[in-house]
């Protein structure tokens, strides 16, 4: 499944004294299998962005093709859109309204028109894939902590089985282990099912750790768009615009700037452990 922007442009409240224009001319095409990341600072336009993709918000000019298809033309079934682009929200419990999380999960594949039994398998399995522990199931979704709340409504969309996955600052207020758990199921997530993700974030570790693809969004505007390492490579430039590359990639660069042959683009601390270990080494070999 294929999704294309183009040139598209959002204004809140066209001709009123609060009217403000959210995104700029925004252009990104999706392809099937891709994980992408949008990051950018609050107010950059990355929410705006993702809600276009599902039919959630109408762009005030430009297009969103699914599949070659413009979703906004008349008699496009937005509802098949919304199913096969699913969107989990910044904050989960606006999702959540069941008297139990079983019942809230299988809220999306009965509206699919699934029966009671088949409706009950994907959601058992979806709360598995997030890790939600089946003494949870018959729990108010309610009663969930921060992160159990956020596994639920990632189950919740999970179960309808989308094409694309869009996951809005899904880490946001979980603790350092809640936060590295859930991104672990959303990369097994992607590997298991080969459907595309897209992550809307602020951490620029969590999209080192997960994203193939990175788009950076400034003041509404799509500035930079590339492969992950490509774009922390061009730290000065996200500096500019407020943002800074991962820890570990700018001690990396850091190490390169003196001389330390190393990979000034690494993402991760088990990458960066690969390359200095054997350094380190040689470096011992040699007194």
């Amino acid at each position: 499944m294929s999704i294309v922007a183009q040139a598209l442009t959002h204004t809140y409240m066209p001709g009123s004294p609060f009217q403000s224009t959210a995104i700029h001319d925004v252009s990104l095409t999706v392809g099937d299998g891709d994980f992408l990341a949008l990051i950018g600072h609050t107010g950059s336009g990355k929410t705006t962005l993702v809600m276009h993709l599902n039919a959630l918000l109408r762009p005030t000019s430009g297009r969103v093709l699914v599949d070659g298809q413009d979703i906004n033309e008349k008699g496009y079934d937005r509802r098949e859109v919304r199913r096969r682009v699913g969107l989990v929200f910044q904050y989960p419990e606006h999702q959540l309204f069941e008297e139990t999380v079983l019942k809230d999960v299988m809220f999306g594949p009965k509206n699919m028109g699934l029966s009671d039994t088949e409706a009950e398998a994907k959601a058992r399995e979806a709360a598995e894939f997030t890790g939600l522990k089946e003494e949870l199931l018959q729990k108010s979704p309610f009663e969930l902590s921060g992160g159990e709340k956020r596994r639920a409504a990632i189950a919740g969309v999970i179960a309808m089985d989308p094409d694309v996955l869009i996951l809005d600052e899904p880490t946001a207020g979980l603790d350092p282990r809640g936060r590295d758990v859930l991104l672990a199921q959303i990369a097994q997530y992607h590997k298991a099912r080969s459907n595309t993700v897209l992550l809307v974030s602020h951490s620029m570790e969590d999209i080192g750790r997960t994203a193939d693809r990175l788009l950076v969004m400034s003041g509404g505007h799509d500035v930079m768009l590339d492969e992950t390492k490509r774009v922390f490579s061009r730290g000065e430039e996200l500096e500019k615009i407020g943002l800074r590359v991962p820890q570990i990639t700018k001690i990396m660069q850091e190490l390169r700037s003196l001389g330390c042959p190393v990979d000034g683009a690494t993402l991760t601390v088990d990458d960066a452990l690969h390359q200095l270990i054997p350094f380190f080494k040689r470096k011992e070999e040699l007194r």
